[in-house]
């Protein structure tokens, strides 16, 4: 797993049962080409699965595939669409179509957040998910911020450069030239100077652009950066609009460009890419893939790193979706990604069910009681993560997640300590089930933390 720049969660040692070490892991934020090791993956499965009758092993590895691929295939279109409504805002600032961008993006949200299951064990995807969803960043790297509010990394160079303000960015004895801002000029300023806190791409680079700094601490509402910002002439707001809207432009290409090469890796009858590496391993390989993405994204990331890092350090900044405050669902639907993982359901964003060969349908024939709890289990998590989600998003007096995190908000602590409770008991099964099916060691991801 990647590793985030250290905020003040560092200093905490928590060690009752579901209280943690906050040691702020980042995602990093790196190009397909220059990409990190993937998480560990123990390898030490036996050849074949346990003889069964029934499921047939090929067609639950097939259908793992298939569900990788819808869901890319969904992150893919929604990007687009985010794309298409970047380009009109940039085109007519108006707030009308500054609102129809931010309803794009977070609607492109929903099947990338499920998507990120996939990510732990398969290095293809660990490799490049950086450039796409690294956080929290520096936004100050990126554009104008209030300077009273604006929380950084210790010792970035990077931290204040504001990219669309300048020409020429000095960092680690190095000038580079940012005269025209392109896709791939934004991709190689990722981790510039040697930060991970310095990510220049990304749903988090564009979710910054379109909704600017969030400088409401744990009170209600979102960054509210207007239209203007993209005007042109004497209505430009905050000055270099040109620049920022070639900066939204360039960054949402970029996305969009990212996930057809995802989609790519994962079609079926596509020489050498990654589906037909994955399909030629033996089923137990790929089991212990699928239940170490469904046990680190549970445990290490969204129990620890997404909730308890931050609900411990009381810190708005470790909030995942932290402009928009739409972190509720950005949790909702990673938790929701698990359960696809093991049910072999997804609901596309059209509306349509896909479903077939499934972990649960094996453990079911080997294990029925083993199998039932799982599935019980996955329904609570992602009910105590629902309900957080509607708590956000209630008609009155919502509390978002940057809410719940703050000091002495014990209900919003609770929600949150439920949440987490219910992602540390599936694991456990997560774990069991690896057993049932062949695989003799998976030891999910934790990211250090004491649960």
């Amino acid at each position: 797993m990647a590793v985030r720049f250290p905020l003040q969660a560092l200093a905490l040692a928590i060690s009752t049962s579901f209280l943690l070490t906050a040691c702020n892991d980042n995602e990093q934020a790196t190009a397909p080409e220059a990409a990190a090791p993937a998480a560990p993956v123990a390898e030490t499965a036996p050849a074949s699965a346990p003889e069964t009758t029934g499921v047939a092993p090929a067609a639950i590895v097939n259908h793992y595939a298939d569900l990788a691929l819808a869901t890319y295939e969904d992150a893919l279109a929604t990007a687009k669409t985010l794309d298409a409504a970047t380009d009109a805002l940039i085109a007519n600032p108006t707030e009308e179509t500054l609102a129809a961008a931010r309803t794009a993006w977070l609607q492109s949200r929903v099947p990338y957040q499920q998507s990120e299951v996939f990510r732990f064990s398969n290095s293809v995807v660990d490799d490049w998910e950086g450039q796409l969803n690294a956080w929290p960043l520096d936004e100050g790297l990126i554009d104008y911020v209030n300077a009273e509010d604006y929380q950084h990394a210790l010792g970035n160079e990077g931290a204040n450069a504001n990219i669309i303000a300048s020409k020429e960015l000095n960092v680690g004895g190095e000038t580079l030239d940012l005269t025209n801002i392109t896709p791939e000029l934004l991709a190689s300023l990722n981790e510039v100077g040697g930060s991970e806190a310095n990510v220049a791409t990304g749903y988090h680079a564009i979710e910054f652009l379109l909704w600017g700094q969030d400088l409401n601490g744990f009170e209600a509402g979102a960054g509210n950066r207007k239209a203007t910002d993209y005007a042109v002439g004497d209505a430009c707001t905050n000055g270099n609009c040109d620049r920022r809207a070639a900066y939204l432009d360039a960054v949402t290409d970029l996305l969009v460009s990212d996930l057809n090469w995802m989609v790519g890796q994962w079609t079926a009858g596509i020489d050498g890419n990654y589906r037909a590496e994955l399909t030629a391993l033996e089923p137990t390989a790929v089991y212990q893939k699928m239940l170490f993405g469904m046990g680190s994204l549970s445990l290490g990331e969204l129990a620890g790193e997404r909730m308890k890092v931050a609900l411990e350090a009381n810190s708005y900044e470790d909030e995942h979706d932290c402009f928009s405050d739409n972190t509720h669902n950005s949790h909702y639907y990673n938790a929701l990604g698990i359960q696809n993982v093991y049910t072999g359901n997804y609901k596309r964003v059209d509306g349509t069910e896909l479903s077939g060969a499934s972990l649960a349908d094996l453990v079911g024939q080997i294990d029925p009681e083993l199998n039932q709890k799982l599935i019980g289990q996955l329904d609570a998590s992602v009910a105590a993560l629902g309900h957080m989600k509607s708590t956000a998003e209630a008609s009155e007096n919502p509390v978002t997640f940057d809410m719940m995190i703050a000091p002495e908000n014990t209900q919003g602590a609770e929600i949150i300590n439920n949440a987490i409770a219910t992602l540390v008991e599936q694991t456990g099964s997560i774990e069991q089930v690896a057993a049932v099916v062949g695989v003799e060691s998976l030891e999910p991801d934790d990211a250090g933390h004491q649960f």
